[in-house]
């Protein structure tokens, strides 16, 4: 019996360490704290050294929690990946997955050999353990601090951390392997990189492809489409790790192509999956944080710092100035993305390895890993979005997306419900305006089911049901929140070729003689925008209005402000291919064809 209680203690005492991480994160939202920080806080406060003095040592049951949660942690951020946005970013980003972790390790090595004295191998270890930036901490900081960074910084730094933990995973391993066995060779090391990256990402492909087909052909029951889907992410990842591929590689390849796939109950697996990574960050952090004893950090604590602000400083700026050089970025996103280097489980559960395998320091690896971590949610997490601000990287704040109801439609795949409540300054309510590709389907009111017909005129507070394609689904969100104040166009942008967004088709028509349809001649060129574009306009976009072509010169609250008209006669420049501008573009091409994008 005392056996079966100490197995319910050891339940009770986890759940309310979790439950503890959960109810914290309440209070860094509040303040701006980073929430990883506050889950390593609580396994710490928990642990041997701490309040609640729980004595946790085991690194076999911490490396298999880590495991699986970084493979879902991956897999949940190549769900959410579009491809159409990291398709134009994927040189620079995979030079920074791979030469910059390389190049991050070499830099961050001399370092630790002086301040630690360790050996060059050892000090190369230390600096592959903390080379590779965390997804979960970057993306997770840049969604609580409420920043829109600039598209092409943002695709970067989503591709970069989605696929750089690989890389940092396969040079630990190799550096623990050659400190373990004594010898290695670059053919070696060369022929165990190819193995794992190739066999990796073809395992990734076949698996994803082979979910997609599952999810659609497979009659499973109503409820079970995510654990299916999370439980083959694991056995892709499993598989994988078994024939010696990157099962990190692979999983994270196989949530892209599930991600950009049509697939049954798409909206209930990421709402699933959502809540099991942070279930799975939570448990990392606060086991990572058991693992910890603030004693054993005194005696390291002065290089752990030296290391860290050489990371932060030199390491990784030197590391993204060298890799985004063939690239066209300004300074100002260079320096971004340097600062946004951010150090999180990853790093820890890397340092890890050497302690399940036995080396001598291993110890030393975990907390200097341990210190860098800290240091980096602290300085680099507190000031993202202020850097942000400072480096002009971050674009204006739009008004927070109204509140969206998804249903899938068993059965089929082309089209989704989507409910949006409506709301009395909205372009749909004041306009009546909707994209051609929705359908109202229903309307309810007053707790009533109505048709579109009964329920005309829609009213505010009535929530209004419509089908749409999957993919276009998000872009209903700009017809149904509130409008903003239409700005007036800057004077010295118009010319005999700029007009407001204001001005309406039929008096474009008078003007240029162009030929419109008398069911839209009362449109606003606004509104022509919204009506025919998948989603929200940006600066550049082009509709052909007739003989013409109108382009969006200037945006202001989501709308377009002015619009450039260019006219039949006007040739436009034909820009020269570059060779490698060809190149880039087959290899997206090739891509795409295998992903199914």
């Amino acid at each position: 019996m005392a056996s079966l209680d100490s197995v319910s203690i050891a339940i009770l005492l986890g759940a309310v360490l979790v439950m503890a991480g959960i109810l914290s994160s309440l209070l860094a939202l509040r303040f701006g704290a980073p929430l990883l920080l506050v889950f390593l806080l609580v396994g710490m406060l928990a642990g041997d050294s701490g309040p609640g003095h729980l004595q946790f040592d085991d690194v076999r049951t911490t490396y298999l929690v880590g495991s699986v949660a970084l493979a879902l942690i991956l897999f949940d951020g190549g769900l959410k990946t579009r491809f159409a946005s990291i398709r134009t970013v994927l040189a620079p980003s995979m030079m920074l997955a791979t030469t910059g972790v390389l190049l991050t390790a070499l830099i961050t090595a001399p370092v630790a050999h002086y301040v630690l004295d360790l050996n060059w191998t050892e000090s190369l270890l230390v600096g592959a353990v903390v080379a590779s930036t965390d997804a979960a901490a970057v993306f997770l900081l840049v969604h609580t601090q409420g920043l829109r960074l600039r598209p092409r910084v943002g695709a970067t730094l989503e591709a970069e951390s989605g696929t750089n933990d690989p890389f940092a995973i396969f040079l630990t391993l190799m550096l623990v392997e050659f400190i373990s066995i004594g010898q290695s060779s670059a053919s070696h090391i060369a022929m165990e990189f190819i193995q794992e990256a190739v066999l990796g990402a073809v395992i990734g492909v076949i698996g994803g492809r082979l979910v997609v087909l599952a999810l659609n052909y497979v009659a499973l029951p109503q409820g079970l489409h995510a654990p299916f889907v999370t439980t083959a992410a694991l056995v892709i990842f499993g598989g994988s790790q078994m024939v010696h591929a990157s099962g990190f590689l692979a999983v994270y390849l196989a949530g892209i192509i599930i991600g950009n796939r049509p697939t049954r109950a798409h909206n209930s697996v990421v709402t699933f999956l959502d809540a099991a990574t942070w279930l799975a960050q939570i448990v990392m952090f606060v086991l990572l944080g058991l693992l910890v004893s603030p004693h054993r950090l005194l005696s390291s604590v002065g290089g752990a710092v030296a290391v860290a602000f050489a990371l932060m400083l030199v390491a990784r700026p030197l590391a993204v100035l060298i890799c985004l050089a063939p690239f066209k970025f300004n300074w100002r996103e260079k320096v971004f993305i340097a600062w946004t280097g951010l150090r999180g489980a990853v790093a820890i559960f890397l340092a890890s390895i050497p302690m399940l395998v036995g080396l001598s320091k291993a110890y030393l690896y975990f907390d200097v890993a341990f210190v860098v971590v800290i240091i980096s949610l602290l300085l680099q997490g507190w000031t993202l979005a202020p850097a942000a601000r400072r480096l002009h990287v971050a674009l204006p704040r739009t008004e927070r997306g109204p509140r969206r109801v998804e249903l899938d439609l068993p059965g089929q795949l082309e089209q989704q419900l989507v409910g949006y409540p409506v709301r009395s300054k909205s372009l749909y309510f004041r306009r009546g305006l909707i994209p051609s590709w929705s359908k109202p389907t229903l309307v309810i009111r007053d707790e009533r089911i109505l048709t579109p017909t009964e329920a005309d005129p829609v009213e505010p507070g009535d929530y209004l049901y419509l089908l749409a394609p999957p993919q276009r689904a998000e872009a209903l969100d700009r017809f149904f929140v509130d409008m903003p104040p239409s700005a007036a166009p800057d004077p010295h942008l118009l010319g005999d070729f700029m007009v407001s967004g204001e001005h309406t088709l039929g008096e474009l028509a008078e003007i240029y003689g162009v030929k419109v349809d008398e069911n839209q001649a009362r449109l606003t060129l606004a509104d022509y925008f919204d009506v025919n574009l998948d989603r929200t306009p940006k600066e550049g976009a082009e509709l052909a209005l007739d003989t013409i072509v109108l382009v969006a010169r200037n945006i202001s609250g989501g709308r377009v402000n002015v619009v450039g008209l260019r006219l039949p006669e006007e040739e436009e420049e034909s820009v020269p291919e570059t060779r490698m501008r060809i190149v880039r573009r087959k290899l997206a091409d090739i891509w795409a064809s295998v992903a199914g994008v």
